[in-house]
């Protein structure tokens, strides 16, 4: 289900769409809905993190979820550095609607610091990312 189209569609701040695809920006969470068919890698996903970071600035504790909505791929090994332009992400998500989203959400969880990142409905990691964002930020306030 696509955020527009889910109980969640009234909160969205602000929204931008790119090359690769759609970004959703509440509070402190961003839903991207990439694009059917395209692969994201650190060369071609500059303009999804300068609009990130844009947003969030550097230092507001922040969640990503990527609504699997299309079949795309993700350059696993540049982890490491998708992670070094986002600082201040303190949460990630998956979403995933098939066995092949599925599959590989699971593969990408095995590449991600955090814990289990793949959920089965945008209302479940929405409620999880939210969750970890707010523990951090309340970390990080003291």
């Amino acid at each position: 289900m696509r955020i527009i189209e889910s109980e969640f569609s009234n909160h969205i701040i602000k929204s931008v769409q790119k090359d690769l695809g759609n970004i959703y920006f509440f509070n402190h969470i961003a839903v991207v809905e990439f694009n059917e068919g395209v692969h994201v890698d650190i060369d071609n996903s500059k303009e999804i993190f300068d609009e990130i970071n844009t947003y969030f600035g550097t230092a507001k504790p922040f969640g990503v979820i990527a609504n699997r909505v299309n079949s795309y791929s993700v350059k696993l090994l540049d982890a490491d550095l998708f992670r070094k332009k986002v600082k201040n992400l303190c949460s990630y998500a998956v979403v995933s609607y098939n066995l092949a989203g599925k599959m590989n959400a699971e593969i990408e969880n095995s590449f991600c610091l955090s814990e289990n990142i793949s959920y089965n409905s945008i209302k479940e990691a929405i409620n999880n990312v939210y969750g970890k964002v707010k523990t951090s930020t309340s970390f990080s306030l003291n």
